[in-house]
């Protein structure tokens, strides 16, 4: 998802939605003290969705649903979870997307397995959909910015190192406001 507690991120940005529909996502939400250190990076590098979408690993992009379908996404993500069992992630370093899209992002180098199996699980029912780009997780940190930005970004996160348990994942609706907030966490291998 373009990039509340997190929100799924992707490098396009949330689809507009129309009467009775709503858009949702899902992902892995990075904890603190983590979270808070990524969003004040994303922040300073002046990326406008610093504030609406917190630091997290997509697993579903930002995704128009029937509203009235709601109870079948949260059913669909709860048989997904009993499939994997909770894993560690590592988070390590910088990447970028650039030059097809101007991205910096830190790497997952532990979980990109766990993600996958997931992320195929998910791509179902109300939540399937054909993707742009090859699934890649990753952690958002600077996009739509000027290319100096990117480049900060890029240099200051690149020592940037996070290890933590990841037992549940989130689904997120977006608000009217732009802002995501976790509509339900499901627990893993549950």
């Amino acid at each position: 998802m373009a990039d509340g507690d997190v929100a799924p991120a992707s490098t396009a940005a949330a689809p507009a939605c129309g009467p009775g529909a709503c858009c949702v996502g899902v992902a892995v939400a990075v904890p603190d003290p983590w979270a808070a250190q990524l969003r004040a990076a994303r922040a300073s590098y002046g990326d406008p969705q610093a504030d609406h979408v917190p630091p997290h690993v997509t697993l579903v992009p930002p995704t128009c649903i029937d509203a009235a379908s709601l109870n079948d996404v949260e059913t669909l993500i709860r048989e997904a979870c009993r499939i994997r069992g909770a894993f560690t992630m590592h988070l390590r370093g910088t990447a970028t997307f650039r030059p097809v899209s101007p991205v910096v992002h830190i790497q997952v180098v532990r979980g990109v397995s766990d993600c996958e199996q997931l992320e195929r699980a998910l791509l179902a029912g109300p939540l399937a959909q054909e993707l742009f780009f090859p699934y890649h997780p990753h952690v958002t940190v600077a996009q739509g910015v000027p290319d100096a930005e990117l480049d900060r970004a890029f240099a200051d996160l690149a020592r940037f190192e996070a290890v933590f348990p990841v037992r549940d994942i989130c689904l997120f609706t977006q608000q009217p406001d732009g802002t995501w907030f976790v509509a339900s966490r499901i627990a893993l291998g549950e």
